[in-house]
């Protein structure tokens, strides 16, 4: 869940809670359309002044899109699409749009019990460009993500695939406290522990980390 505030005309996010939901899937009603949303497509929106209210994304983005007076904003819901990855695995994708006034964030994600998880995209563009098309060049750096698996089995497990190139993400680990990190890489959690004993393959080798915004495609 989000928390997102109206400060001066500019939105400031103030709190992203979706590493302490609990496990099983949860849903919210909307404050503005009633509907039951799942937790992880509700924005808790408004002020410490006025309070805060909780909104689908829909909502949210209409509440934006009035206060930003962006009349020219598509506020378009994508259904789940299905991409198969390079060793034919269907991956199933959801999508949300939060809308923040300079930009649109479109995510892509798949969802383990009831939470984003796994494989996870964004893309950020004008709010005023074509959805079809922000939605068309997502699909596009999904596909290409999914056609490389950095990771393959080996004698001795998962080891560090023969092009020598790992992309992943950083996540939470909950076993140790955010002490170090859990990588999610090829879309499956990966310890911190378990990814040091795949580097100690090359041992005496040099390497490059480069750490991107989760909405650049590296």
């Amino acid at each position: 869940m989000h928390r997102f505030s109206m400060l001066d005309g500019l939105l400031c996010s103030l709190e992203m809670d979706d590493a302490v939901q609990p496990m099983q899937s949860r849903e919210t009603r909307c404050e503005r359309c009633t509907r039951l949303t799942p937790d992880y497509d509700i924005v808790n929106y408004g002020s410490v002044e006025h309070g805060y209210r909780r909104l689908c994304s829909q909502c949210f983005n209409k509440e934006m899109a009035e206060a930003s007076d962006l009349s020219g904003f598509e506020n378009v819901k994508f259904d789940p699409v299905g991409l198969v990855d390079s060793d034919g695995e269907v991956h199933e994708f959801h999508f949300r749009t939060h809308l923040f006034g300079t930009g649109a964030a479109l995510d892509a994600f798949e969802l383990r019990d009831g939470h984003p998880s796994g494989y996870q995209f964004q893309i950020i563009a004008d709010p005023k460009e074509d959805s079809l098309a922000v939605f068309g060049r997502l699909l596009e750096r999904m596909r290409r993500a999914l056609s490389t698996k950095h990771l393959t089995e080996g004698e001795r497990g998962l080891e560090i695939a023969d092009h020598r190139v790992v992309r992943g993400r950083i996540e939470w680990d909950d076993a140790h406290n955010g002490r170090i990190p859990l990588l999610i890489i090829d879309g499956r959690e990966i310890g911190w522990e378990e990814f040091g004993r795949m580097l100690m393959s090359f041992e005496g080798w040099q390497f490059r980390l480069n750490i991107a915004d989760k909405s650049e495609e590296i």
